[in-house]
């Protein structure tokens, strides 16, 4: 199924074109996160400790990890409190795609709820649209389009620079 971006994609206005990240709404295990990050160029599926408390899921489902890794905080190593696999939803109840994916839970605070990465994009085989702020992928009942929110975005770099 082919998977395209047109005029019809276009939101009617586009505050500082570029400048936000692709946040997006999804459910994670039976939770629907509103603050999710896309991030196509990383190579780790992130869950925040704090997510996963409120999420009601206990630290005992996860699994050890003690690989380590650099790219989070700038110029620091960071040891996951361990990994989990979860279920990942997109889309709505007529037309959605599930898959389980594997993340890293860190604990540092941070105003996402989780980061998926460029697996979690190849695992779905969706493609993004950073201009408008949009994520398509297929499915059995035809192309699934999640939307960003500017508003959420400017809402999240408000957070990360107070």
């Amino acid at each position: 199924m082919a998977i395209t971006f047109n005029q019809e994609d276009h939101p009617d206005s586009v505050p500082h074109l570029g400048r936000y990240p692709l946040m997006v709404n999804l459910i994670m295990g039976n939770t629907r996160l509103t603050k999710v990050l896309m991030d196509g160029g990383s190579g780790l599926n992130i869950l925040y400790a704090s997510t996963l408390d409120k999420m009601g899921i206990p630290h005992s489902n996860m699994c050890p990890s003690k690989a380590s890794f650099y790219g989070i905080m700038p110029g620091k190593e960071v040891i996951p409190l361990g990994h989990i696999w979860l279920n990942i939803t997109f889309g709505q109840p007529d037309n959605f795609h599930m898959e389980p994916l594997t993340f890293k839970v860190v604990n540092f605070p941070v105003v996402y709820h989780a980061l998926l990465s460029g697996p979690c994009f190849t695992m779905f085989m969706s493609i993004p649209s950073y201009t408008y702020l949009k994520l398509k992928m297929s499915s059995p009942k035809g192309v699934i389009t999640i939307k960003g929110s500017f508003e959420q975005t400017y809402y999240c770099e408000q957070d990360c620079d107070a």
